[in-house]
């Protein structure tokens, strides 16, 4: 009987041990995982600059046409009694034909030009004209000349810091060029499309600081 009794004390005695050990190991592998959370918590988070590349687009800007308004009234293509009405009757008319442009606006399909179209121009802007269609070719900013481009208007009060904020790709990229009758001004590229399709681009023309004319150039 006392043998029993013995064996039974021992059993529970060990018994306890292992819950106390058990309980200890549990209390300790808590506290070890709360100091590395605490831990991962004082280090600042550094993946973003580090593993995640900044990118930046370093193209010049696109100025679409559905983008532009002339005196915040027509895009580029319009009617010939739209012309008359936005800016008046032009100030002189030239044939295609005697200019012999290498692109023209509103070519047939084999490439030739109808003899009737011409330019019309009003105010140092030149406009294409083939029968009862009208389209920019180049604009000009006045005093009573202006575009709206995304709703922010451009005209010839506009200076390069203006410009700067909204094509700020282009104006990094500025240059020069001779231009006939004008002499030397300041010229930035834009592109007509996101993807590049078109060949040809827009010329942001400035003369003494400020914006003075646009136009659309096309390889022959």
């Amino acid at each position: 009987m006392k043998i029993v009794v013995l064996i039974s004390i021992l059993v529970l005695s060990v018994s306890c041990r292992n819950k106390e050990i058990k309980s200890v190991e549990k209390i300790d592998t808590s506290k070890e995982t709360e100091e590395i959370i605490s831990e991962n918590k004082s280090k600042p988070d550094t993946s973003y600059t580090t593993d995640i590349p900044h990118i930046e687009d370093f193209q010049n800007e696109v100025m679409k046409e559905e983008d532009i308004l002339f005196n915040g009234r027509l895009k580029k293509y319009f009617t010939l009694s739209e012309f008359e009405t936005v800016f008046g009757q032009n100030d002189s008319i030239k044939l295609l034909l005697e200019e012999e442009p290498c692109y023209t606006i509103f070519e047939n399909k084999d490439g030739s030009v109808d003899p009737e179209d011409k330019y019309l121009y009003k105010e140092g802007s030149r406009f294409e004209n083939s029968k009862d269609k009208v389209a920019v070719d180049e604009f000009k900013f006045t005093k009573s000349n202006f575009v709206l481009f995304k709703g922010i208007r451009l005209d010839s009060s506009t200076s390069i810091s203006d410009l700067q904020k909204i094509f700020p790709n282009a104006t990094k990229n500025i240059g020069s060029m001779d231009v006939y009758k004008e002499g030397k001004v300041q010229v930035i590229q834009l592109r007509e499309d996101e993807n590049n399709v078109s060949d040809g681009h827009i010329n942001i023309f400035i003369k003494n600081g400020k914006l003075y004319s646009m136009h659309w150039w096309y390889p022959c």
